[in-house]
């Protein structure tokens, strides 16, 4: 079992992912005319004023608090640590590429999750890729096998890593026992996930900003004391991610460390093209009321995510001076080392408060995310979801105390195939993505706010919701 997974990770790891995500990230930004540089400032319009919603969804704004909380988590912290040690400061150029081209894939499926939406049986929207895959596609088959490995990646073992995480910088700051640690967060986690997906967007709504802005407000100060500095930064940042410099390469060493490290890792923080996010984005009420506006929300996110977040780790590690790839100091405890640097004792202990947070929403967001492909299996009735809600939270507690790098290794060979089978299914419903991409900016050139007009898609007859879109 054990050469069969690690078979697979090194398939879709060295191989598929790792070619595939960049290579339909370009795909997209071509086909859509470079639309995330083009129309960047539609990212922020389509969240402007997005307070109001109607009883079946949530706000394009909650929306994005919740794709945040999944993609804003110890990545941002340890995976950016871990990338510089193996890859060196070129390896954070490539995770900037890897967001910039991930901003279309991002808008792709999300546009397409919005389209292919339904109601539950509760009157909620729902939705998400295996919506899209079963109904664009006509692959139901292909829709199952998506949303069994999205349940046990994202919805049970991957929530287990990030107690994982949690536990282990608690114990480190505060000295208290991992179990007691897995207890509390399964605690917290239960109160929020008991309540559904509106009760996990109010909580997202308000905490993911608070945590993302103050740690993004503790890197500008660092970074206004360190000014002078920051320019060479910047070009040491870009100079080691084509090979040159004494420091270019991590560990291995070279542009192939930059370039491998900084794709993988990217790709591993803002999720774009996974198929994690759609399913949050589908539950939204899109304001205005066309598939694309969502999509823009979701391409913010991984902005947010990867250029903001991801480079102010990046930079606190960088100017610190700490990065050493001979003293084996890599991860959380690198991150830790640096902000001990720059602001004293206190640096390991808002770093252990930071992963909580950010460990913690992403626990509820996965959630998300895992109940609504529950409701395509057709489980979603109060027994299953009771089941699901109670699995991820043993999985919460399991994880504090102990990591088994088997079951870790499965969940990213299962992250694999979900990924695999989105890509392939967005690429093949280009077409959709591109004719409602047309639809929203010819309706914005004739000073019409874009609405979603059914009539105008009759290639859709049968697949999508008319009473959803009908306004």
């Amino acid at each position: 079992m054990v050469a069969v997974i690690n078979f697979l990770n090194d398939i879709f790891w060295g191989y598929v992912l790792i070619y595939g995500l960049l290579a339909v990230g370009i795909f997209f930004t071509i086909k859509l005319s470079f639309i995330q540089f083009a129309h960047f400032g539609e990212l922020f319009r389509v969240i402007r004023g997005s307070r109001e919603t109607d009883a079946a969804g949530i706000t394009p704004f909650q929306a994005l608090t919740i794709s945040l909380a999944s993609r804003v988590g110890t990545g941002n912290i340890a995976g950016v640590a871990v990338a510089l040690y193996l890859g060196g400061p070129g390896a954070i150029f490539w995770m900037w590429m890897v967001a910039l081209v991930g901003m279309a894939t991002a808008y792709s499926e999300s546009t397409l999750a919005q389209l292919f939406k339904v109601k539950n049986d509760e009157g909620q929207y729902r939705g998400g890729p295996a919506f899209y895959i079963a109904r664009g596609l006509g692959a139901p088959w292909a829709a199952v096998i998506f949303c069994i490995a999205l349940i046990l990646s994202f919805g049970l073992v991957f929530n287990a890593v990030q107690a994982n995480s949690i536990a282990s910088a608690v114990e480190g700051a505060f000295g208290l026992p991992k179990l007691v640690t897995g207890l509390v967060i399964a605690g917290l986690a239960g109160v929020v996930i008991f309540g559904g997906i509106r009760q996990i967007a109010k909580v997202a709504e308000i905490v993911v900003p608070f945590m993302a802005g103050i740690y993004l407000l503790l890197a500008v100060v660092v970074l206004v004391i360190h000014i002078t500095e920051v320019p060479g930064m910047l070009w040491l940042i870009v100079q080691s991610a084509f090979g040159f410099g004494e420091v270019a390469g991590g560990v291995t060493g070279g542009l192939a460390a930059a370039m491998l490290n900084g794709v993988k890792r990217g790709l591993f923080s803002n999720e774009a093209g996974m198929g994690s996010a759609p399913n949050i984005a589908a539950c939204a009420v899109p304001q205005p009321h066309h598939p694309s506006s969502q999509g823009f929300v979701q391409a913010l996110g991984v902005f947010i995510d990867t250029i903001l977040v991801c480079s102010a780790t990046a930079l606190l590690i960088l100017l610190s001076g700490t990065l050493d790839p001979e003293s084996g100091v890599t991860g959380t405890q690198l991150t830790q080392a640096a902000l001990t640097t720059h602001i004293g004792a206190a640096g390991g202990i808002f770093i252990a408060i930071a992963i909580f947070f950010f460990a913690f929403t992403s626990i509820i967001g996965n959630y998300s995310y895992a109940e609504n492909a529950l409701t395509y299996l057709g489980f979603a009735n109060k027994t299953g979801v009771t089941i699901l809600r109670s699995a991820v939270l043993l999985m919460v507690v399991w994880g504090a105390v102990q990591t088994v790098a088997t079951v870790f290794d499965a969940a990213d060979a299962s992250m694999g195939l979900m990924a695999t089978i989105n890509l392939i299914a967005i690429v093949l419903l280009s077409g959709t993505v591109l004719k409602l991409t047309k639809d929203y900016f010819e309706q914005r050139k004739a000073g019409r706010e874009p609405t979603f007009h059914s009539d105008d898609y009759p290639e859709l007859t049968g697949e999508i919701d008319n009473e959803i879109w009908r306004r």
